[in-house]
């Protein structure tokens, strides 16, 4: 779109006031001229008509003399400012205003014809080669009983006409020369609320285009092309943040990849250089071990995580007792509670709460937030799980008594591979993609997770599903 645009606006503006004077040349030019010829061809005819009716016929009927009607008809020349004639049938000329006629003399139109004008009233011509330029002549019979006597003939030169069309064009053409001016007010508009947002817009996207995700512009409008500049730039803000997002996961994945691969390759080459000696080498080995789980932990999270963002989530709903799921998951964290002091009391609704999830996503939800809240409780603390129905929604909470998460941190926990302060954290051999795993399955689900955390006090996850319509009963 580099100056073409512009460019073909421009040349669509010259061709339109190109194609404006043309118009005004030819057509206009044309039309105008007719519509005088016919104006006063209509005129003149009235004149004669008025003429045959009284001067002309009194004259022929001997009422008048020739000379009365020439002084009469003189008047009537120079307020017509047109020739007129009084003319035989036979082509005499009787009367001619133009010019006085000799008696002895007199002048015939050779080879005429009234029925030149061709069922009209008028012809255009130099009337049988009695002017030198074309003319335009209007024809009105005199009559007397019933019998054409004569003809009046009034004639005007056609360059009259023209120079009255010309004069009528003349003011067309200054008409089309100011409006051809203030149409220069939508060249104006367009260069400034179109072409030049445009412009911004593009060179904004060659920046982005070459990978320049900061360049920031700013397009003062509130129509499309305001809105237009306003989501490309959302656009490359939303990239530039999934590129920073992107490089942090990287950043993340190697360090949390590197610190066990060292770990596992020290201990290994410790072992078999004998600087660990081979009394020692299974509780070296169980260490390795748990840092290979690590390593697998990782890496499930990953591709699970990665499967929900490219394919989303596919899940397998049915009825189940989620007061069951619950007892069950907690009952898999037994070892880890009694190492660490900590108890777990369930406040369940009712005996059995049927809802409609998928169990095994479900689990893996219970199964996250309570090795979070076991993670960072206090020894010898309370972690409660307990569900609550309001409507047709199960609400489950997990609280616990722990460390809590500073407040400027709350909304950065759903981030992958954020850690809450890490320096503080007891347990190293977390991914930081627990949560972000968890908020995915619970939006696939269409329902909602939120969390209530004070810092030194304690941690509170909520969330919801949807009751089954399996009666509890059952």
């Amino acid at each position: 779109m580099k100056k073409t645009l512009y460019t073909k606006f421009i040349l669509a503006y010259v061709i339109f006031a190109f194609f404006g004077f043309l118009v005004v040349a030819t057509f206009v030019s044309s039309m105008t001229f007719e519509h005088l010829k016919r104006e006063k061809a209509n005129a003149l005819y009235k004149e004669a008509t008025l003429i045959a009716n009284t001067y002309a016929s009194d004259l022929y009927n001997n009422e008048v003399s020739i000379d009365t009607v020439q002084k009469q008809l003189d008047a009537l020349d120079t307020f017509l400012s047109a020739s007129i004639w009084i003319i035989n049938p036979s082509g005499r000329l009787v009367i001619d205003t133009s010019k006085p006629l000799d008696i002895d003399n007199p002048v015939i139109v050779n080879h005429f014809d009234p029925t030149i004008t061709a069922g009209s009233y008028y012809t255009v011509g130099t009337f049988f080669g009695m002017f030198d330029e074309k003319t335009l002549s209007v024809f009105s019979p005199i009559t007397s009983n019933y019998e054409v006597k004569g003809y009046v003939v009034i004639h005007t030169a056609i360059s009259n006409l023209t120079d009255s069309a010309n004069s009528l064009l003349t003011i067309s053409y200054i008409l089309l020369v100011i409006l051809f001016l203030l149409s220069l007010i939508i060249l104006i508009f367009f260069t400034e609320l179109v072409y030049l947002p445009l412009r911004k817009i593009t060179f904004a996207t060659e920046q982005y285009a070459a990978g320049n995700m900061k360049y920031r512009f700013q397009v003062d409008s509130a129509d499309e092309i305001g809105y237009l500049a306003a989501s490309l730039s959302y656009m490359a803000s939303e990239i530039a943040r999934s590129e920073e997002n992107q490089k942090k996961i990287v950043a993340n994945v190697s360090h949390d990849f590197r610190s066990p691969l060292t770990s596992i390759r020290g201990y290994l080459e410790a072992m078999i250089d004998g600087t660990i000696p081979s009394e020692a080498h299974e509780k070296y080995l169980g260490i390795v071990l748990n840092e290979t789980q690590r390593l697998t932990k990782l890496t499930n999270n990953l591709l699970s995580l990665n499967s929900l963002n490219s394919n989303g989530m596919f899940l397998e709903k049915t009825d189940f007792d989620l007061n069951q799921i619950i007892k069950n998951t907690a009952a898999s964290f037994e070892g880890t509670c009694i190492k660490k002091m900590i108890a777990i009391e369930l406040i369940l609704t009712g005996e059995i709460m049927f809802v409609n999830a998928d169990i095994t996503k479900i689990q893996q939800v219970l199964y996250n937030l309570l090795d979070n809240a076991i993670k960072f409780s206090h020894r010898d603390s309370v972690i409660k799980i307990e569900t609550t129905e309001k409507h047709s929604k199960i609400f489950v909470s997990i609280k616990d008594s722990g460390i809590g998460i500073p407040k400027e941190s709350l909304k950065m926990i759903w981030d992958r591979f954020y850690k809450t302060d890490q320096s503080r954290g007891k347990d190293k051999k977390g991914t930081g993609l627990g949560l972000s795993i968890t908020k995915e399955i619970i939006h696939a689900h269409g329902e909602n997770i939120n969390v209530v955390s004070t810092e030194g006090v304690g941690t509170e996850f909520i969330f919801s599903l949807m009751k089954s319509e399996k009666s509890n009963d059952e």
